[in-house]
């Protein structure tokens, strides 16, 4: 037994140079393993590297990732070409950022939402939902008809954090029909006309619905825009819509953005939110002297200052008995509203931005494009005039038209995003 001693206590140390010689190959390739299949997965497009996600080369907009990637590849592939429009220029029409968070169900206040009503594609809603979302805003209420009810479409802006979208079916006409809304006389003016007029009423309901909704939902602020519309928070810390809202005195129940027009420089406008920088201001933002003083020029024959409306957007603080009035402010069941009429800060409106507009609202207005039938269509005279050239003239005549409207004034002011 004593001559056995030696051989055992050899073997034993063998074993534990063999244990960890391999011990030591383990750790060795294990990193390499795992660097080779990270790699391989990446290669593949297995991997998403958040450092080149938001980078100015990667052309997708918040909401167009998909677990199925059948909405992806259906998106790059759509009459929308909202991704083939992106892929025209390497600058993108609002900047991404690396790792870029919102705080969706955060604590930050206050919680802002917006409303809108819309028919409009994924070139148009996509830009305009990031640019609030950056803003400061976190909820939208996008009530859906013709291109933006699409699945194309909608399936996109159902993925986005934050976006709720309400399809115009039977079952929501239904719920509107019962509305209090048409009890009432400040919007009966508008019932049962065709075009503008029915869009103005769709808007309201639609505005009343979205307020039990915003309530629902925690939300502080409510702002019924278009998405032909920012908000340009001027004057506010950071650049800020949410900053600007918390600075509010809390007696205040609504403020006034006054809004600013468009003035077009060219007819090849493709991306209005980033080719167009010239704005006409609006009165209540202009010296006397200089509104005055230019008058003719900016209105260049046309019969009212601004093209289209002048009298701003509002954003109404939630509140018990709040209710639209009209597309352009809000109201309350029970008293007159506190309001206040912000100095700076404004909602620029992208007025027949692209030459295209023209035709894409006559077609989508079955009225005769004769002055009297124009009348019950459409409530502006230049919307009036707009319908009539795009349904009778060439499209010479037309560009010519285009042109004689949208030289921009002497007294606009550039917005550089």
């Amino acid at each position: 037994m004593a001559g056995s001693r030696p051989t055992t206590s050899i073997s034993q140390t063998s074993s534990a140079n063999v244990f960890t010689s391999r011990l030591l190959l383990l750790l060795t390739l294990l990193p390499l393993t795992l660097a080779a299949f990270a790699f391989l997965l990446q290669w593949r497009g297995g991997l998403t590297d958040p450092i080149t996600r938001w980078s100015p080369d990667h052309h997708e907009f918040p909401g167009m990732e998909s677990t199925s990637g059948s909405i992806k590849d259906t998106v790059r592939n759509s009459g929308s070409g909202c991704t083939d429009l992106l892929g025209q220029s390497h600058s993108l029409s609002f900047p991404y950022f690396r790792d870029w968070k919102f705080g969706f169900g955060s604590d930050l206040k206050p919680k802002i939402c917006i409303t809108t009503s819309t028919s409009a594609g994924l070139e148009q809603t996509l830009p305009w939902i990031f640019y609030h979302k950056v803003m400061g805003v976190s909820t939208f209420f996008l009530f859906v008809e013709g291109k933006a009810a699409s699945p194309t479409v909608s399936k996109v802006l159902e993925t986005i954090p934050g976006v709720k979208v309400i399809y115009r079916t039977r079952e929501l006409e239904e719920q509107q029909a019962k509305s209090r809304i048409w009890n009432e006389t400040w919007l009966a003016s508008f019932f049962y006309k065709p075009c503008n007029y029915e869009l103005f009423v769709k808007q309201s309901l639609n505005m009343e619905m979205a307020i039990v909704m915003a309530r629902e939902a925690g939300m502080d602020w409510i702002i019924h825009l278009d998405t032909d519309e920012l908000i340009h928070p001027a004057g506010a810390r950071e650049y800020s819509l949410r900053q600007l809202l918390l600075d509010v005195p809390g007696n205040v129940d609504m403020v006034i953005f006054p809004n600013y027009e468009s003035s077009v420089e060219r007819d090849d406008i493709k991306a209005p939110f980033s080719e167009v920088s010239m704005f006409k201001k609006n009165y209540d933002h202009l010296p006397k002297d200089v509104y005055f003083g230019n008058y003719k020029e900016a209105t260049r024959g046309n019969p009212n200052y601004f093209l289209t409306y002048g009298n701003g957007k509002s954003a109404a603080r939630i509140q018990d008995h709040l209710r639209p009035n009209g597309a352009h402010r809000w109201h309350n069941y029970m008293k007159t509203p506190n309001e206040v009429k912000l100095e700076e800060a404004a909602v620029l409106h992208y007025t027949y931005p692209k030459f295209s507009d023209l035709t894409s609202r006559r077609d989508r207005c079955g009225c005769k494009p004769t002055k009297e039938d124009v009348k019950r269509c459409f409530m502006l005279e230049f919307d009036r005039a707009a319908f009539i050239i795009a349904s009778t003239a060439t499209e010479e005549e037309m560009l010519h038209w285009y042109y004689r409207y949208y030289h921009f004034p002497a007294f606009c002011f550039t917005v550089l995003m």
